[in-house]
């Protein structure tokens, strides 16, 4: 076969520059385990971690009366595979608390006279307050709350009614926070971390490997200067460009989208100061290992596929496996999103968050310390 210079096409030439490109990619062992593990990591996280189902809801039970159908009411919830039972309480102060912090999602109270009207053959008002800030999650559940208690009040033998199959209870759904359930105040505290997330990494997954390809790091490594002072002055650009971006989009979220920040402002700043200095010591740290800056933007959008899937933004945290939900709790994006949320749809504070606030500082600072060790002294 004659090709346009002339020349004909040569089968043992094809082959040699086939071999040629093969031996090249098995030596970017980066670049190669990114084609394959990048799909492996989609399979496995489609397939098996994410249910638009959720399961096991944390769930509180606010009894004010100890009765037989209150016990029942609890044993049904206890049994289905709906809810996750994490509290019986006795006061609106602590029902308030637990939805608040987010310890729970879902509490189901159980009035003072509760079984008294049951058996008069009334029809009472069973209140189920639900933290509608993820409007899926709390939307299938409520679906299927009231068939579980109907259920399980049908089935106590204990209750006589009056006349035959009479509506056993009337609930009262109270959806906190989101009451029209509108997704936008779901997504755009959700994007604020993932915008971050997406950009902040990119950015200083670049900055030593930039420095290695422009032949720069020489006059770097010659000064007297230490890899604390280095990764710091790299990345203090980025973090106050890292709060401009957040104060844009929460900005975007208040005057476009109507989404309120109801808690300390102060709060916000500060827990996304962590959250910006923690994206960017991963980001740092990538650069380290990375030998160019496509090596570097592979290993960012590795890391950045499972938090965006794992994370709570696109899918309910609660409906995930128990795997997939302690890789989500080892992600930054997973406790910011949760703060941001309670933050600003909430009014809730970092005194109220304890538990994700310092998850976000242990973190960041295993994050920082990586990124300090893995800097290279000497080029390779």
């Amino acid at each position: 076969m004659t090709i346009g210079n002339g020349s004909s096409f040569s089968v043992a030439r094809f082959w040699a520059m086939t071999v040629k490109e093969f031996i090249q990619m098995t030596r970017d062992r980066v670049t190669l385990a990114t084609m394959i593990m990048i799909p492996v990591m989609q399979l496995l996280l489609f397939g098996f971690a994410i249910n638009t189902t959720p399961h096991n809801l944390p769930t509180a039970v606010l009894m004010r009366e100890s009765s037989d159908v209150g016990r029942s009411i609890l044993a049904a919830l206890e049994n289905t595979d709906f809810f996750e039972i994490r509290s019986v309480v006795t006061r609106s102060e602590d029902m308030d608390a637990l939805l608040q912090s987010g310890e729970v999602l879902f509490v189901v109270e159980i009035p003072e006279g509760f079984e008294r009207a049951l058996r008069r053959g009334d029809t009472p008002s069973l209140l189920i307050a639900a933290d509608a800030t993820d409007p899926v999650a709390s939307g299938s559940a409520l679906g299927a709350l009231s068939g579980v208690i109907q259920s399980a009040l049908a089935n106590d033998r204990q209750i006589e009614f009056t006349e035959p199959n009479p509506p056993l209870f009337e609930i009262v759904q109270h959806r906190r926070y989101n009451p029209a359930g509108l997704s936008t105040l779901n997504i755009v505290p959700g994007l604020l971390g993932t915008i971050l997330t997406m950009t902040l990494l990119i950015f200083t997954a670049l900055a030593v490997t930039r420095e290695v390809e422009r032949g720069t790091m020489e006059n770097l490594l010659s000064m007297p200067i230490t890899p604390l002072e280095i990764m710091f002055g790299k990345i203090a650009p980025y973090v106050i460009i890292g709060l401009i971006q957040a104060l844009i989009i929460i900005g975007a979220g208040l005057f476009v989208f109507g989404v309120p920040v109801l808690g300390d402002p102060l709060s916000l700043v500060v827990v996304t100061l962590l959250f910006v200095v923690a994206n960017l010591s991963i980001g740092y740290t990538f650069s380290t290992v990375a030998s160019n800056q496509l090596q570097a933007v592979q290993m960012a959008m590795m890391f950045f596929l499972p938090n965006i899937l794992l994370s709570g933004f696109m899918f309910p945290f609660a409906g995930m496996p128990h795997w997939a939900q302690w890789i989500g709790e080892a992600l930054p994006l997973t406790h910011y999103i949760r703060v941001v949320r309670a933050i600003m749809l909430k009014g809730a504070n970092m005194g109220d968050l304890t538990h994700d606030t310092l998850a976000l500082c242990f973190l960041t600072l295993v994050a920082m310390l990586i990124a300090v060790r893995r800097f290279r002294r000497t080029l390779d």
